[in-house]
């Protein structure tokens, strides 16, 4: 008596990219400027603090001893100082993500990320080649679906 076996249902990652156009370019460049205006509100917001809190500080200063009062002004300077560094290298990375999408040339292709994706195997299937799927966009839409579904 033979045995007759299901599909097996398994789960990849399919490799999403995508053809720069004018159109994926502009929007590509607009998010990360979004990005960068939002680093500087935060780096903005920050700084505005910083001086809200000295300022509060400073005014203790004749209530508590003077050399505390600037002890903890230090303390909390050097705070917002690695918070501030942290927003700068932040900011420095999308800006550098900005420029590397600026010399992109029109047709290329770029690695937009990936997407989990289920798919059955049976006897005799290549799992290797069912493995390696990847999905080309232009504008949005599938342009192609390569590899083995």
């Amino acid at each position: 008596m033979e045995t007759t076996v299901d599909p097996l249902l398994l789960r990849r990652q399919i490799n999403i990219k995508a053809v720069v156009t004018p159109l994926w370019k502009d929007d590509a460049q607009r998010q990360l400027q979004a990005q960068i205006n939002q680093l500087d509100g935060q780096l903005q917001q920050l700084d505005g603090q910083l001086q809200q809190v000295v300022t509060e500080l400073r005014k203790q200063k004749t209530e508590l001893n003077s050399d505390a009062v600037e002890t903890k002004i230090q303390e909390v300077q050097s705070q917002a100082n690695g918070q501030k560094s942290e927003l700068l290298q932040q900011k420095n990375v999308v800006l550098q993500q900005l420029n590397q999408v600026q010399q992109l040339e029109f047709e290329q292709e770029v690695d937009q990320g990936q997407m989990d994706n289920f798919f059955y195997v049976k006897k005799g299937d290549n799992l290797v080649q069912k493995m390696q799927v990847e999905i080309l966009l232009r504008d949005g839409v599938i342009e192609d679906i390569r590899g083995t579904l």
